[in-house]
């Protein structure tokens, strides 16, 4: 989920703990349990650092560790530590809650189509359930009903997130077995082989169809109960000796570490080659916004490479910025 809703989802999380006899003792309990639930809500993400080292390390480190099985105890033991130098007591208390926000904060990132890798250490896999946007209006603005409630209310704010938590449970229940019930109508209504996937997108009954065949990629998307194809590409070139040589660049390298959903475009220009690798996830209005690209000499040796999220008119001045 974006850092908003995550936001959002620990305060209510503080909101929810008003149900523990144990926050209600003291001032200094309750500061700390509102600090383990925002704080912990938000720690797994610390990995925006990466960005720091550039587009290639963000990307092929943003949702990987620090969203794995181990942080799932790591990242509560160090909230904890931190806190218990401001606490005396109750330390079980604070670590359960903050292990209770990092679990929520992974656990929901699971069902957009980003997705994580957590089940590091164990396997690299991405694991992305493709059921709910990365934003959700609904998820978010139910905690802002939450939190105006909690202002205005009599209404203990453990009753009132407890009743939020249910409503978002059931509803992140239903977009599943909704995913479910259009993936099986996409199948049958195009019924063509090939490995189909269907995205949730920011409206709930608008969703994308990626159809992935042995010569071509089809994107689509499905509204008002009808099938349009916006998108086709070739997988011919898959296949080319730049787009293979390009993989030893390390933003391809990087790109492909994260998706299984990348193909490339091989354009022959006066200098060599220029290799356009696609995230068909993300197609959009006819263009991909997120994409990496290499650029080889005639021999096939790497010029310059890039990855990101990037517009098609921006791109190519980028392509001219990276030959000069």
């Amino acid at each position: 989920m974006d850092t908003g809703t995550h936001l959002a989802m620990g305060i209510g999380l503080y909101g929810l703990a008003h149900l523990d006899p144990t926050l209600l003792q003291d001032t200094q309990i309750s500061y700390a349990i509102l600090f383990a639930t925002t704080i912990g809500s938000q720690i797994p993400d610390c990995d925006t650092l990466y960005r720091l080292k550039g587009n290639s390390a963000y990307i092929r480190n943003h949702r990987g560790w620090t969203h794995s099985l181990p942080m799932l105890l790591l990242w509560p033991t160090l909230i904890t530590v931190v806190l218990s130098f401001f606490l005396t007591e109750n330390y079980l208390h604070v670590w359960l809650w903050s292990f209770l926000a990092v679990f929520i904060h992974i656990f929901i990132d699971l069902f957009n189509a980003y997705g994580t890798q957590a089940l590091k250490p164990f396997s690299n896999r991405w694991i992305s359930w493709n059921v709910i946007n990365i934003f959700d209006p609904f998820i978010f603005v139910i905690h802002l009903i939450g939190f105006g409630l909690w202002f205005i209310s009599p209404i203990s704010p453990g009753l009132i997130f407890a009743a939020i938590y249910l409503i978002m449970i059931t509803y992140v229940s239903w977009r599943t077995w909704v995913h479910a019930k259009k993936s099986k109508w996409v199948k049958k209504q195009v019924g063509e082989p090939g490995k189909y996937t269907v995205l949730p997108t920011i409206r709930w009954n608008d969703w994308k169809v990626v159809l992935r065949q042995q010569n071509r990629v089809r994107m689509g998307e499905i509204r008002q109960g009808q099938i349009k194809w916006t998108g086709e590409l070739s997988t011919k070139d898959l296949q080319h000796p730049a787009a293979i040589h390009s993989k030893e660049a390390e933003p391809i390298s990087s790109f492909l570490s994260f998706t299984s959903f990348g193909y490339p475009i091989v354009y022959s220009r006066s200098y060599g080659y220029e290799v356009r690798w696609f995230d068909v996830r993300y197609h959009h209005k006819k263009n991909f916004p997120f994409l990496a690209v290499a650029l080889l000499d005639h021999q096939l040796n790497l010029i310059d490479s890039f990855v990101g999220w990037i517009s098609e008119e921006q791109l190519d001045k980028k392509v001219q910025h990276m030959l000069s």
